[in-house]
């Protein structure tokens, strides 16, 4: 790794005034091509992990009932996800840099390709400053930690067996049960995305009624799909998003994903995965153990998202 320097050789006054110039829309930090071909390789070997059983399974005409919502419901393509980029900051050195001039944003200065954030078109800027608005909001305000994941009961509330969305897969409890739950305790889901697909006669029991114009008044970061959605923002991002920011909030939603559903009311076991019975003070414990451990470590890479944004917005 090198630290490209401030100095600038002597020369006449123009010409030292115009390499400045250039030195200054370089990156501060340039990768030797043997060093940024390892990180490329590293990434594509971790997220291949995630992406090659779901390809396969498509290919097989196979669903998930757990995994198959981080590739459909967020349309980040499996190859996009296995795409390295450098990220802001970060300039590529070597004959084969040449291969990122063909992505969009990507451009030379000398020696050194780079991701450039100078060129965002107005559009862009404005949804960096937003995102970048947004998540501070999201990190500053209290997180809470008392929904038990039980917007995929209310998701479910009332519906005809044939209406329910993972209908190949039994429910753990029959639908009076089910009703009994939903009713019985306070639903406190602050999450537009997540309520959205509440039932009728579930939404007006949920304390908040989230639309699309509350998300920054209401996101909180102990809610587990406001977590999972950082990888959302990661991918709104690049490429001034480095691939391994994006692969680690990929890492996190597919955690949360699992509790998610280990905690709604579908019966996965024969899957392999174990409910996590929150109709019980011990299975609502469990969750809220997992959810804070979520929500410590979506806190850290929230805040480098927010950092990508402020780095793309100063440029």
């Amino acid at each position: 790794m090198q630290n490209v320097s401030d100095d600038t050789p002597g020369g006449a006054p123009e010409a030292s005034s115009n390499r400045a110039s250039a030195a200054a829309e370089l990156p501060p930090t340039l990768l030797p091509e043997p060093e940024w071909r390892e990180r490329q390789r590293t990434h594509e070997l971790r997220v291949r992990a995630w992406t090659d059983p779901h390809q396969a399974r498509a290919a097989r005409g196979e669903a998930h009932p757990v995994y198959d919502f981080l590739f459909r419901y967020y349309a980040y393509r499996p190859s996009w996800l296995r795409r390295w980029h450098p990220g802001v900051g970060l300039g590529l050195l070597g004959p084969g840099a040449e291969e990122f001039l063909h992505r969009p944003s990507y451009r030379r200065a000398g020696d050194v390709v780079f991701a450039d954030p100078s060129a965002l078109p107005e559009r862009r800027r404005e949804s960096f400053a937003w995102i970048r608005t947004f998540l501070t909001a999201v990190r500053d305000r209290p997180p809470f930690f008392g929904c038990f994941g039980l917007h995929e009961w209310a998701m479910v509330y009332r519906l005809e067996p044939s209406e329910i969305r993972h209908s190949r897969w039994p429910l753990r409890l029959s639908p009076a049960e089910i009703s009994h739950v939903v009713e019985s305790q306070p639903i406190c889901c602050s999450h537009f995305d997540a309520f959205r697909f509440f039932t009728a006669p579930a939404r007006p029991l949920n304390r908040h009624q989230p639309t699309r114009e509350t998300v920054t008044a209401l996101e909180q970061r102990g809610c587990l799909h406001a977590n999972m959605d950082l990888y959302k923002w990661a991918t709104k991002l690049e490429p001034f998003a480095p691939s391994e920011l994006i692969a680690d909030c990929f890492a996190l939603a597919w955690d949360i994903r699992e509790v998610d559903m280990r905690a709604s009311p579908y019966d996965l076991r024969a899957m392999s995965f174990p409910p996590i019975p929150v109709e019980t003070a011990e299975g609502r414990a469990d969750y809220e153990r997992l959810q804070r451990g979520f929500s410590a470590r979506g806190a850290v890479l929230r805040d480098r998202l927010i950092s990508v944004c402020a780095a793309a917005l100063a440029r």
